[in-house]
């Protein structure tokens, strides 16, 4: 009786939490074309390639970020989901995900940080032109 309850009480709040996952995950999208699309719109010039290239990384970073956060969730979701009593079964199926979702969120990440990396080595390189008034 009270694993019964433990069980739905699990089964819950991970379903909760992949909801979550998904509305982090559309929101991320969501605001990845917006921010793409406002690139079209607002830079014109010269050295407008250049732009929309930092631009556009910085759009991917901050998907990816999202994208991260969301599959560290589901994977959190599907060991709440397995927590309880798991046949073999289950637990197969919770080693295949987590051990899907781990790499994809370590490559993911790898490549987040190799970015931010590129990022800082050429703000340091190409410092911003300082005015004087």
């Amino acid at each position: 009786m009270l694993e019964d309850w433990i069980r739905e009480v699990a089964t819950t709040t991970s379903l909760v939490v992949e909801g979550v996952s998904a509305v982090i995950v559309a929101y991320a999208v969501a605001e990845a074309v917006v921010r793409l699309l406002g690139t079209f719109r607002l830079h014109s010039g010269t050295d407008k390639a250049q732009v929309a290239h930092d631009t556009k990384e910085d759009i991917r970073l901050r998907l990816g970020r999202w994208l991260a956060l969301a599959l560290e969730l589901l994977l959190g979701a599907d060991i709440l989901r397995t927590a309880v009593a798991p046949s073999w079964s289950e637990i197969g199926q919770l080693a295949a995900i987590a051990t899907i979702r781990t790499a994809l969120n370590f490559f993911l990440q790898r490549e987040i940080d190799a970015a931010q990396s590129r990022k800082c080595a050429s703000s340091l390189r190409d410092p911003p032109s300082a005015s004087v008034g």
